[in-house]
C-alpha cells in the first residue's frame, strides 16, 4: 500500500486535502469548488485502488464554509461517475464557527479490499503527464483517465497501481521499489522530478504479454520506465 492505512478485516482508509484552491478571493488557484473536490477525491480513490480496495464510505471535511458543501459533494460524485462506479454513502462536517480567508477541504475514503491474484513478472510504466496548479486545468487531456485505469484493473491488464504525487515520478518509483538511490529513464520527453499534483500521473505494473493491449486501451501518454543500473551506487 502507498498511503492507505489498514484497519483490519480488509478495511483501509485513504485521504487527500486541498488548501488555497477554490472560489475565495484569497485562493492561490481560482477554480470551482466542485472541481477542487473532484481532484481531492481522485487522489483518495487512486490510493484505494493502489491498496486493492474499493470505497464503501466517504467523509468530506469542509473548512471553506456551508455554501461550498453541495459543490464538494457533487465533485466527489463526479469522480465515481467518471470511473463508471456507484457513488458510496457520503457524509462529513463543515466548519461554521470560523470563516477562513482561503478554501480548504479534505476527502477521506473508507474502502474494502478485494482478493487479487499473485502478481507474476511485469514492467512499470508511467501513465499521464505530471501537472500541477493551472496546468491541471489547461492540459486535462494529458491527465491519466480513471475510467481507463479501472477498465484495465477489472480486465487484469493492470496488475499494480501507484499514484504519483507532488514529489514526482522518480521519488515515487524509488519509494515503491525501496531503492532510494535508484535512477530511471522514461521513454518520453517527460520530467520525472516534476510534481504530479492531484496524481495526474500514475505508475502502472503491466504484464509483459499485455503491453500491446494496454497501449491500445490508453492510446497515448503511456511511458516505459527503464532503470539506469550505473546509478545504483551510493553517492
Amino acid at each position: 500500500m502507498r498511503n492507505a492505512i489498514a484497519l483490519g478485516d480488509g478495511f483501509v482508509v485513504t485521504t487527500d486535502n486541498s488548501g488555497g484552491i477554490g472560489e475565495k478571493a484569497h485562493d492561490v488557484v481560482s477554480v470551482p469548488d466542485r472541481l477542487t473536490a473532484f481532484f481531492a477525491a481522485r487522489v483518495a480513490l487512486l490510493e484505494q485502488w493502489a491498496a486493492h480496495a474499493d470505497p464503501v464510505s466517504i467523509l468530506i471535511h469542509n473548512f471553506t464554509g456551508p455554501d461550498s458543501w453541495n459543490a464538494y459533494v457533487a465533485g466527489v460524485e463526479d469522480i465515481f461517475r467518471e470511473s463508471n462506479l456507484d457513488v458510496p454513502a457520503i457524509t462529513g462536517s463543515t466548519e461554521t464557527n470560523m470563516e477562513l480567508m482561503q478554501s480548504a477541504v479534505a476527502v477521506t475514503m473508507i474502502g474494502k479490499q478485494r482478493l487479487v491474484e499473485e502478481v507474476g513478472e511485469f514492467d512499470w510504466y508511467v501513465y499521464g503527464t505530471p501537472l500541477v496548479g493551472n496546468e491541471v486545468l489547461d492540459r486535462r487531456e494529458e491527465i491519466a483517465s480513471l475510467r481507463l485505469i479501472k477498465e484495465g484493473l477489472d480486465s487484469g491488464l493492470i496488475r499494480k497501481i501507484w499514484p504519483v504525487g507532488s514529489k514526482g515520478i522518480l521519488a515515487e518509483y524509488r519509494r515503491l521499489t525501496g531503492e532510494p538511490k535508484i535512477e530511471i529513464e522514461i521513454e518520453a520527453d517527460i520530467d520525472i522530478r516534476a510534481s504530479a499534483g492531484p496524481s495526474t500521473s500514475v505508475l502502472l505494473g503491466i504484464d509483459i504479454p499485455n503491453i500491446e493491449k494496454v497501449h491500445k486501451l490508453f492510446g497515448g501518454h503511456l511511458y516505459k520506465i527503464n532503470v539506469i543500473d550505473s546509478f545504483r551506487n551510493e553517492r
